[in-house]
């Protein structure tokens, strides 16, 4: 089956589109830049990087803008997705959902409009098994954004290693947040991952942090 992978160029998506590709073929990668950077549909961190990223798996890339008005944007996103049917005949659209019911009952609204498959292989993994899965499997993660009291400037940056991970692990024990970030803890960018055919190098940043949260402003990657 032809699938369409809603990529925001983080783990969560980097890794469905990985496990989509060993059973289906993947057509295009599909991206909105949202001008809201707090929205709650778009992963918005870094996300003009995209374009490197889909360089290095080698797969078209549809890139589309939105104010990011609340509800609004999903035209924005439906209308992007009409593009990717037209252009490359996607019957499919793969996400990177884990837990979220607000993104994963919209995508799924959009889908049946267009008579598409939803594919959501990440749904209800475990967190921990979900990191763990990532590092074994070779991927380079870094975190680009924080939001939350326990997590402060110096995350940003960061790596996700196994020692990360278990810092991550700590403090969803005694704190109760979500270890991979799927309340909006943290946001990443995958600067490598078994479909790259060639290893991303963050060269230039900057860190903006105010208060309980931050971004990593990336401004070169090689």
């Amino acid at each position: 089956m032809r699938l369409g992978v809603l990529f925001s160029g983080g783990k969560d998506s980097c890794y469905a589109l990985e496990l989509a590709s060993e059973e289906h073929e993947i057509s295009c990668l599909i991206t909105v830049n949202s001008d809201n950077k707090d929205s709650y549909m778009f992963h918005t961190p870094a996300i003009e990087w995209t374009k490197f990223q889909a360089e290095s798996i080698g797969i078209p890339h549809l890139f589309g803008r939105t104010p990011g008005v609340e509800e609004d944007e999903l035209e924005d996103l439906k209308t992007l997705i009409k593009k990717a049917i037209l252009d490359y005949k996607i019957e499919g659209i793969v996400t990177g959902a884990i837990a979220s019911v607000y993104q994963s009952t919209r995508i799924q609204k959009i889908c049946a409009d267009l008579n598409l498959w939803c594919f959501n292989p990440l749904w209800q993994s475990s967190q921990t098994d979900l990191l763990l899965n990532l590092i074994s499997g070779g991927y380079e993660i870094c975190i680009t954004a924080v939001a939350a009291d326990y997590l402060d400037e110096s995350w940003l940056g960061k790596q996700i290693t196994i020692e990360t991970i278990s810092e991550l692990l700590a403090l969803a024990n005694k704190h109760k947040i979500n270890p991979a970030g799927e309340g909006g803890e943290f946001e990443t960018f995958v600067l490598n991952s078994p479909l790259f055919k060639k290893k991303l190098t963050i060269s230039d940043s900057l860190r903006h942090f105010s208060r309980d949260s931050g971004r990593l402003e990336i401004k070169g990657l090689d």
